[in-house]
């Protein structure tokens, strides 16, 4: 067995952990310790890499807000737009989502110049919002990693942690042949959130995963989808993203299941697939791939960012359900300041809003 001492020690190597583990990288000797061999191989992995500043819980709204800067200036985003489309006897939850989401009512006709392929007959109301983004996803986790390491902070990967212990003032953590020290340890392990938890010591907090499950499916009539956007079924019953040449399909599932490598479920994803051929007026072609991602909540939905109150040297980065990359600037900076005792530059009730302590009785 070999052993390390680090100041700080962060477990997950998603965009959670490394983003956070880049940011106190530059005032603390940071490890951070990943199960899979490769980091953002989870939910990470399997993100639908748009930024939509209007979408989530207020409190993950005004991470959004305080993130886009950030993307925008690191020339992380390129142009992508938002429309939801609804069949007539869908208006109720049309309007619904057209004022939840903040996207602007524009005209059946203006939806099939958007996207060609939508059965006209069906389209009776049509929203969009050209101000969301794709996200360079894999080239923000590289870069965060590039910031970690080049403020002397190491990543170990492959190797999941088994046990964890503290000790006076050190957490002591297993993970394969090697034992790790550190004062503080940030809990970013995602779908499996509660069981560092519980392994630490600490109570959980009811950190539940989600499956989604998604498709990819060639350019529908060989058209060129680059200037295409994503679009919504209402009440995100499914939803189409153009990427790299091909079109990821999804039925927006969320299935609770136990922290696992998730796969697609075939009749789930099936439902879905036909939600969006009826909307749509060319034949959907056999999928190219399939695939799932788990999307992990607190029972409010909320991120759920900062020290434990019980244990304060245990801080939580966890329950970024669909919103990791998307709040990745922002959060991240709030569980460093958190944890280094720092003043947060978000606003108090935002902060109180995704503290753990919120979660505990």
């Amino acid at each position: 067995m070999t052993e390390s001492t680090s100041d700080i020690l962060v477990i997950g190597g998603g965009i959670a952990g490394i983003s956070a583990a880049a940011r106190l990288s530059g005032d603390a000797k940071v490890t951070v310790i990943e199960g899979e061999k490769a980091l953002g191989y989870h939910a990470s992995g399997r993100s639908a890499a748009l930024i939509e500043e209007n979408y989530g819980a207020p409190s993950v709204r005004a991470l959004n807000k305080a993130t886009v800067g950030y993307l925008r200036d690191g020339g992380y985003l390129s142009p992508r737009g938002l429309m939801i489309i609804a069949d007539r006897h869908e208006e109720e939850a049309f309007h619904s989502d057209l004022a939840h989401m903040g996207v602007e009512q524009i005209t059946p006709d203006d939806a099939l110049r958007l996207v060609p392929i939508l059965a006209a007959e069906r389209i009776a109301f049509a929203g969009y919002h050209a101000d969301a983004h794709d996200i360079d996803t894999d080239r923000l986790l590289q870069d965060f990693a590039k910031e970690l390491r080049g403020n002397g902070g190491r990543i170990e990967t492959g190797h999941p942690v088994t046990s964890i212990t503290r000790t006076g003032n050190t957490w002591k953590v297993t993970a394969g042949p090697h034992i790790h020290h550190a004062a503080k340890l940030v809990n970013a392990a995602g779908a499996w959130a509660d069981q560092i938890a519980i392994l630490a010591g600490v109570p959980p907090i009811g950190i539940t995963p989600y499956r989604r499950s998604m498709a990819r499916i060639a350019a529908p009539g060989g058209h060129d989808m680059s200037r295409w956007p994503m679009f919504f079924g209402v009440g995100e019953t499914w939803y189409a993203k153009p990427d790299a040449g091909a079109l990821l399909i999804s039925p927006a599932d969320e299935d609770a299941t136990e922290p696992q490598d998730a796969w697609a479920d075939d009749m789930v994803l099936a439902e879905g697939l036909e939600r969006y051929q009826n909307m749509v007026a060319v034949p959907l072609t056999k999928p190219i791939a399939t695939w799932a991602g788990l999307r992990s909540f607190a029972v409010d939905r909320t991120l759920v960012l900062g020290p434990d109150p019980a244990q304060p040297e245990f801080i939580w980065s966890a329950g970024q359900g669909g919103y990791g990359f998307q709040t990745s600037a922002a959060a991240s900076q709030l569980v460093a300041d958190l944890t280094l005792g720092n003043a947060p530059s978000l606003p108090d009730p935002v902060v109180e809003a995704l503290r753990p302590d919120r979660l505990r009785a």
